[in-house]
């Protein structure tokens, strides 16, 4: 082979090498290049409402696998927590007034209920069930409970109201008991938020960077949308549920909602499910209160405590609150606004 040959050839490889180099890089490029996020969602009916997790992933696999988990998590958890489920441990610490060795679920919510009523000066408060029951429609009653006469109303509420209070329940040596027999508890003000906070925790597990659980209201976000995007979120106007009062833009928020516009016991719609565990008659200062959170499980209980406290009170409440904000309506419509909620407000 002569000179002209090799140095032809010893081009010929130099090009080869070359071109396999730009090949490699490009392959390396390609696969770094990561899959467009795709959103997956689902709803079911859990916890007497629909819940809708969604979740944004590359792959249809990792979103079910992460929405049938958090789905899981939830179902867990309302097992636990009914007061109408007869295998609940909730439902049984109700009717025997007390439970030994209760899961970890139930601890955690009675302790944390305790502690949000310290907070809300007592206007949340997990025993208002004996009052509630009082309410309640019975089908064989000649009369129901609001078409009794006031003095035999008043009665009744104070003979409850022993059974109502912070220091009915006892916590210690791995049970849960009631100092009172005919003591009841409820978990409506704050179950169905601390289910949305360890639903999103699994979903995480998963590998989830963007997601939101939605319990009929009561919802958290994880990070943002694809591109960080917001979460836009619309509150209902309560007199016109077609119409939105106000609007938000959320990420890693939780937000909750209590009203008085959905859930009565009389016809007249004068006796509504939020009652003031002080007065054992409906709280009747506010409409709707919503509440901006770093987790449901907070925004759920407070919704309801400021609720019951009305809007003058609650908004001092949540101005004392560190990272927690507030959307009042008070009974004449008049709005309250606390003073970070700007940050939130979606100007479109």
């Amino acid at each position: 082979m002569g000179r002209f040959e090799r140095e032809v050839m010893k081009k010929s490889y130099r090009v080869i090498a070359g071109v396999l180099t730009i090949l490699i890089v490009a392959f390396g490029i390609t696969g770094c290049i990561s899959q467009p996020l795709q959103k997956f969602e689902e709803t079911r009916s859990l916890m007497d409402t629909f819940v809708t997790i969604t979740v944004y992933s590359p792959d249809e696999a990792t979103a079910k696998q992460a929405i049938s988990a958090g789905f899981t998590r939830m179902d867990e958890i309302e097992k636990e927590a009914s007061i109408f489920d007869p295998s609940s441990e909730a439902f049984r610490l109700n009717q025997d007034g007390y439970l030994d060795a209760p899961s970890d679920d139930l601890s955690k919510l009675i302790t944390m209920s305790l502690v949000y009523n310290k907070t809300t000066s007592g206007a949340f408060d997990i025993t208002v069930q004996p009052l509630l029951d009082l309410w309640q429609y019975k089908p064989d009653a000649d009369k129901q409970f609001w078409e009794l006469d006031e003095s035999t109303q008043k009665a009744e509420i104070n003979e409850a109201l022993r059974l109502v209070g912070p220091d009915q329940i006892a916590v210690e040596d791995n049970a849960i008991s009631f100092k009172e027999e005919g003591t009841k508890i409820t978990l409506g003000g704050i179950a169905k938020g601390y289910a949305v906070d360890e639903a999103l925790k699994v979903i995480q597990g998963q590998g989830i960077k963007s997601a939101l659980v939605d319990a009929g209201g009561d919802m958290r976000m994880l990070g943002t949308k694809p591109k960080d995007e917001p979460w836009y979120v619309a509150l209902a106007n309560p007199d016109d549920t077609s119409q939105s009062l106000a609007a938000f833009n959320l990420s890693d928020r939780a937000i909750a909602t209590s009203g008085s516009c959905e859930r009565y016991f009389d016809p007249e719609k004068k006796a509504h499910h939020i009652i003031n565990p002080r007065t054992g008659y409906s709280a009747n200062q506010c409409i709707s209160v919503t509440i901006i959170a770093a987790s449901c499980t907070q925004a759920d209980t407070l919704a309801t405590g400021v609720f019951v406290l009305g809007p003058k009170d609650g908004l001092k409440l949540v101005e004392s609150l560190d990272d927690v904000e507030c959307l009042i309506v008070d009974s004449h419509r008049e709005i309250y606004r606390s003073s970070g909620l700007s940050q939130y407000l979606s100007q479109s």
